[in-house]
């Protein structure tokens, strides 16, 4: 048989053994692998996996199921709440655009996979790429999986503080990696408008805004004046295209 790449011999990233991935797995006893094939190995890696599952009536049914694996990854919302602003940027995502998204250049929070770092790591790395900007202290939110019916990430949550004098340079992505990154400083209250509107559709980002606005930076200090900030946010209902990150 012709060595497989990725498999028997290292692929173009140097990788053997993608077809093991899960063959150990014993944590739920439900569960029984029997099989793993390797479907594709781009960058990242599709499987197809064979498993026994124990239905909760008691029989057992072979399933399979195909899932993509493209590591971990992070997400950050930077916020100046001394001038009510946040960090966005905005990107071509081939995928929305091929999804019936009206152009594909989705507003989105700054995120990228960890690839050898750990998450903090990664994310002020992807910071100073995307954004330009060295971020200050990371609060972590949470943890999710963002489409778990077939892709293996799991995606890290943070926000952190800036100020205009945390520039570190122009921000826009790393040229040789095909980005070509926008950076937006808007005002909170209209980028939350722009999860209602439909201008941001991107389900990190929105729950990112939506965090700082019930929990977050920007979330009501008292209770009394809930209901103003509540009523002001909902007025806000922005129409511009949003502009450049100030200077």
């Amino acid at each position: 048989m012709k060595p497989r790449p990725g498999v028997d011999v290292p692929d173009h990233r140097g990788r053997t053994g993608l077809d093991r991935a899960g063959r150990d797995l014993d944590r739920n006893p439900g569960v029984r692998v029997r099989d793993v094939e390797l479907t594709s190995q781009g960058w990242h890696v599709l499987r197809r996996t064979t498993f026994d599952y124990l239905r909760r009536d008691g029989r057992w049914e072979t399933q399979v199921r195909e899932t993509y694996d493209r590591g971990n990854g992070a997400v950050v919302l930077p916020y100046d709440t001394a001038r009510g602003r946040v960090l966005l940027t905005r990107q071509f995502r081939y995928p929305a655009y091929v999804n019936d998204h009206p152009d594909g250049m989705l507003v989105e929070a700054a995120a990228g996979l960890l690839d050898a770092d750990d998450p903090h790591t990664a994310i002020r790395r992807e910071a100073t790429e995307e954004l330009g900007v060295v971020l200050g202290p990371l609060t972590h939110v949470l943890d999710a999986y963002m489409s778990p019916g077939s892709v293996t990430e799991r995606l890290h949550f943070f926000a952190a503080p800036y100020t205009p004098a945390d520039r570190a340079g122009a921000g826009g992505g790393v040229e040789e990696e095909g980005e070509d990154i926008e950076v937006l400083e808007l005002p909170f209250s209209a980028a939350l408008g722009m999860t209602r509107d439909g201008r941001i559709t991107d389900g990190k980002t929105v729950l990112l805004l939506q965090w700082a606005a019930l929990h977050g930076p920007f979330a009501p200090s008292r209770s009394g004046a809930r209901a103003s900030h509540r009523e002001e946010l909902e007025s806000t209902s922005p129409r511009r295209r949003p502009g450049h990150m100030s200077p």
